[in-house]
């Protein structure tokens, strides 16, 4: 991609407050709040029919919520139309016209809006440059990949110099080697541009390797917000756990108080609970797969806390094993990294499951 040529749009803000919407009986966001730093790269992370798709439309002016306020770089535009929010958005269809070449593909949302030729061709260049597309600018988009296609639909939102760029699923559309070349490419172009861009998605690593900070949604809610390492390590509850990454979620019960408190599992197992956790009422235990490690059955360990397992399967993922032990009436997984030559655990046999106390989480749902 050209560094040289650029479209400059000040950073704004994006605030949301208290919106709330409903499609009939169907209360599809529920009085949901953020608050988008200028010039963040901001994802709202959820499974299909979670809203996420509805709230961005939200912001684009294509819904209109029931309740609530949306302002950008503090201006409220709550009721205006789409045509008046200075917001771009980049479909998962791209939307792009088929017998226009790219050069017109870019050049025709700057027609539309009365510009001048003259500022019509710098801006198609500098966007096309930006995207790393000038020297196709004559082809169609039935003569692009899947990529170069993706970068077209961008290019013609950057260049109508949007204060906001709204991503729908840009990267769905892509096979798996691709999408992690253009997310790549998508991160460098908002870092250059330092344009506040919202990106929906579904994927979580997606969402996790280009975005400052995530919106988990459920339900029309919004679960939590942070870095994807906040959310990795400290999840708000048993959602935001499970959808992040792989989680191990164990039943059981407090027993005991003060010093005395302790988790008790099926298979009358109990891990104590330090003082200072608090434990919310129905919660389970929590830890990740790569926060265990498997000894031999038995085996010593001191600062850790250990439990009895047997081995109930195995897989290779290359860079790691990852071992299913059955602790009881449950079954966990254990994710250790691999070692040319290193003896593995088998199947069937007896082992250890260590864990340090920092791993555990007690969540509700």
């Amino acid at each position: 991609m050209n560094a040289n040529v650029s479209l400059t749009t000040p950073a704004v803000s994006v605030d949301i407050e208290g919106v709330n919407l409903s499609y009939g009986t169907n209360h599809v966001l529920k009085d949901v709040s953020l608050a988008i730093q200028p010039g963040e790269f901001f994802a709202f992370l959820g499974p299909s029919g979670c809203g996420k798709t509805t709230l961005l439309r939200l912001i684009a002016g294509f819904n209109q919520a029931d309740t609530g306020h949306v302002r950008i770089g503090g201006k409220e535009i709550t009721d205006l139309p789409p045509w008046k929010r200075d917001v771009g958005m980049v479909f998962q269809s791209y939307a792009l016209w088929p017998h226009m070449t790219v050069r017109r593909n870019v050049a025709f949302g700057l027609e539309e809006r009365g510009v001048k030729r003259a500022e019509v061709e710098r801006r198609v260049e500098a966007a096309l440059g930006l995207v790393g597309l000038a020297h196709l600018a004559d082809r169609r988009p039935s003569q692009l990949s899947g990529g170069q296609q993706q970068r077209v639909a961008v290019a013609r939102t950057v260049a109508v110099e949007p204060k906001v760029l709204l991503l729908d699923e840009p990267l769905s559309n892509l096979d798996a080697k691709m999408r992690v070349q253009v997310r790549r490419e998508l991160r460098d172009l908002q870092q250059r541009l330092g344009l506040t861009t919202i990106f929906v998605t579904h994927d979580q690593e997606e969402a996790n390797t280009i975005c400052d900070r995530i919106a988990v949604m459920s339900d029309g809610m919004v679960q939590q917000v942070g870095t994807p390492m906040e959310l990795y390590e400290r999840p708000a509850n048993l959602f935001v756990a499970n959808f992040l990454g792989t989680a191990n979620i164990l039943e059981g019960k407090v027993t005991g108080a003060g010093a005395a408190r302790a988790f008790a599992i099926e298979g009358g197992f109990s891990l104590p609970i330090p003082a200072d956790r608090k434990v919310p009422e129905g919660a389970r235990l929590v830890f990740r797969p790569q926060h265990a490690n498997l000894l031999a059955a038995g085996a010593a360990a001191p600062g850790l806390i250990a439990l009895p397992c047997r081995i109930v399967h195995r897989e290779f993922l290359g860079a790691s094993v990852r071992y299913g032990a059955r602790i009881g009436n449950a079954e966990v997984s254990v994710d250790l990294p691999f070692q040319s030559g290193a003896d593995l655990h088998e199947i069937g046999s007896d082992a250890t499951l260590t864990l340090p106390q920092h791993a555990l989480m007690w969540l509700a749902g």
